[in-house]
């Protein structure tokens, strides 16, 4: 600064010069220093706004990425539409909705593993994943894997046991549906599989009759087991072991008479009264034969609804023509229907029944043998 400038600011007075030269030396400077100062506002300013913008600029490209970062976090890697092909996914028993995310995420069906864990998580279904197999698609989005996974899709077939099978023709059912070996279910027959203690180790009898699902995957052990608990829960809730004590007898004769009550029924209203012949003729004194064709048959191996007289010769132990009492066990794989009649006969003093229709299967009873006998002249007219 010079010593005008400084006197300027001091306000002092130059003595040598007249005054108004002094005054008009001091409008000039004034007028100088507004226009430097407003060259220096203006200076600023431009730097400011400068500043502003680079700021704003730094601001913004960092928000960007953060944006982005903080998207790719929060909003996992996800595959729109539905996917194309198709892959069979396995979901193992035990395993949670993040196990499965990530064996999805590892064979290509869904971007990410998150992605299907916010979507099942959003449609309330994540405790409620099945083990079993799936069909679903490569590169599909989340939400449509989420809806393949109900446990209607499963890939399983679907078999019906129906009641009074043998074990034998049980077995081949299960080796046509598996693709099993029939020795498989025989040898699998031997193993523990739950069975009752009752039961002395033999399944016949014990294979539930009902409609399972069958995977391929399944060994013919897994396959019996579930027969044998499906046996088992019905056991529990009819309370089969307290039924058959009150009636004098043990669980598994109970299982046995309902497995001739679903040999000889030709339907379910007869069943009741097929079971009190049975046990008329158990408890009369002296105790009656049963002589009933379908255990003949049984220890024969054969099928039919009438003995010869060659068949009524066997030594089987389930002949009943020529052995007293029950036969040594069940016959069959008896239902619902034919076990409740055999733990609640209907009341009645039939010795005797004649299915004297099998083609309208109807049955026919009575407690006086010359009635039987006319029954049975009845049979052999319409059975030819």
């Amino acid at each position: 600064m010079n010593d005008l400038d400084m006197d300027f600011l001091l306000g002092a007075e130059d003595d040598d010069g007249p005054p108004r030269r002094r005054q008009a030396g001091s409008r000039s400077q004034q007028r100088r220093s507004r226009r430097r100062r407003k060259r220096q506002r203006r200076k600023g300013f431009a730097a400011t706004l400068f500043a502003i913008v680079i700021i704003v600029g730094v601001l913004g490209g960092a928000g960007y990425f953060g944006f982005t970062w903080v998207r790719g976090v929060v909003i996992p890697k996800d595959f729109t539409g539905p996917g194309t092909g198709e892959v069979v996914v396995e979901i193992k028993d035990g395993a949670t909705a993040t196990d499965v995310a990530q064996m999805l995420e590892d064979q290509g069906v869904v971007a990410s593993a998150r992605a299907f864990v916010n979507a099942i998580g959003a449609a309330g279904k994540s405790n409620s994943l099945q083990p079993g197999e799936y069909t679903l698609r490569k590169g599909m989005s989340a939400e449509a894997a989420v809806a393949l996974l109900d446990p209607k899709n499963r890939v399983l077939n679907r078999l019906t046991i129906r009641e009074g099978l043998r074990l034998s023709k049980i077995f081949t059912e299960l080796s046509t549906a598996t693709g099993k070996p029939v020795d498989d279910f025989r040898k699998a027959a031997r193993a523990d599989i739950g069975l009752p203690g009752y039961a002395k180790g033999r399944l016949e009898g014990f294979a539930f009759p009902a409609t399972y699902e069958v995977n391929p995957k399944f060994s013919a052990e897994q396959i019996l087991t579930a027969m044998v608990d499906r046996f088992n829960q019905t056991a529990e809730r009819i309370d089969l072991e307290g039924q058959a004590k009150q009636l004098g007898f043990t669980p598994r004769q109970v299982i046995t008479i309902a497995s001739i009550v679903q040999a000889e029924s030709g339907s379910v209203e007869d069943m009741p009264k097929i079971a009190r012949v049975i046990y008329n003729r158990l408890t009369r004194n002296p105790q009656m034969k049963l002589e009933m064709d379908s255990t003949l048959m049984y220890g024969l191996n054969k099928y039919g609804i009438a003995a010869s007289n060659a068949d009524l010769q066997s030594t089987s132990p389930y002949n009943t023509y020529k052995h007293p009492g029950l036969p040594p066990g069940p016959i069959s794989n008896p239902g619902d229907h034919a076990i409740e009649a055999a733990l609640h006969p209907a009341d009645g003093n039939w010795l005797y029944f004649v299915t004297t229709d099998p083609a309208r299967g109807i049955t026919k009873f009575t407690d006086k043998e010359s009635e039987f006998w006319k029954l049975r002249d009845e049979f052999n007219r319409n059975h030819g």
